[in-house]
């Protein structure tokens, strides 16, 4: 019997003195109570307690957290939006006792402030300038929340506002106007680009017509120059001759030279004309008199 009570003796030191160690993660500390009054803090590693007496009442964690808190408001022109928040938050070291005893849920209580704090300041805004302005809206909201925060052993790292999203019907609006915007831009475009061609064809033909013009006085400058050399070398070869003559032979030659063209063209079309010598008679006084015709009216 002795040897029994020994042996129950030992097993029930053994289950005491593991019952005394316990570890805490890293990043993490162990609350300890003893008789439901807070004995002390645990920090990471192998820690001992004392057994039947003291335990481990909760566990708080040093790692940064974050809360996304989703808050539904209406802005100065009445539309309704919901606006995203990240809060990024950390328990303070030398306020471990305030984190843990203080707040029973600190992510209902940070949540609550987002929400005040969002309310207060997004009706003061229109919808346009609520975008622009949502880093002066996470700045608000992380000056006051940091503020408020800190008594209960909360540090606010960073405050973000992440989304925020109107009203179904008022984002479609929202891209009609947007589209209805960029498709005037692109036809003020398209007419500019259209006005430039336009321009540019009318440059084209102004100048077009003007070298084709200075091409047909030059070839006429040409054709009488050339007339002018014929006549003089006709008049001192064959001596006698007028310029009378010499021009009755170059409308001949002239007068040939286009039945010539006209007969050598596949779609040339059928010209009557008198093809007698008399009639060839006929359109060389008819030339010469309107020649002469030409020069009195240019000596009057």
């Amino acid at each position: 019997m002795p040897t029994i009570f020994i042996v129950m003796g030992i097993i029930v030191l053994i289950v005491l003195i593991f019952s005394a160690a316990f570890t805490v993660q890293q990043q993490t500390v162990a609350v300890i109570q003893r008789f439901g009054r807070f004995a002390k803090m645990s920090h990471s590693g192998l820690n001992f307690k004392i057994p039947l007496i003291d335990h481990i009442a909760g566990h708080i964690s040093l790692r940064i957290n974050q809360l996304d808190v989703k808050i539904e408001t209406k802005t100065e022109d009445n539309v309704f939006v919901h606006v995203t928040v990240s809060v990024q938050y950390q328990v303070l070291p030398e306020k471990l006792y305030d984190a843990f005893y203080k707040l029973i849920n600190p992510k209902e209580q940070i949540s609550s402030y987002v929400f005040d704090i969002v309310r207060a300041q997004v009706p003061k805004l229109k919808l346009d300038n609520v975008f622009e302005n949502k880093d002066e809206i996470a700045n608000a909201v992380n000056a006051e929340l940091s503020q408020a925060m800190s008594d209960f052993g909360y540090q606010i790292i960073k405050s973000l506002v992440t989304d925020i999203e109107p009203d179904a019907q008022v984002k479609s609006a929202m891209n009609e106007i947007n589209a209805a915007q960029r498709l005037r831009v692109a036809a003020q475009e398209k007419g500019e680009a259209e006005k430039v061609l336009m321009v540019k064809k009318a440059e084209a033909e102004a100048e077009s017509k003007k070298l084709q013009g200075e091409g047909i006085a030059n070839q006429r400058r040409a054709i009488i120059n050339g007339l002018k050399e014929s006549v003089d070398d006709f008049q001192k070869s064959i001596k006698g001759s007028t310029a009378h003559d010499v021009m009755n032979l170059v409308m001949v030659t002239q007068y040939f030279d286009t039945l010539k063209d006209i007969g050598a063209s596949s779609k040339a079309n059928a010209v009557f004309i008198p093809h007698s010598p008399g009639a060839v008679a006929d359109l060389t006084a008819q030339i010469r008199d309107a020649l002469l015709q030409a020069d009195g009216a240019k000596d009057a």
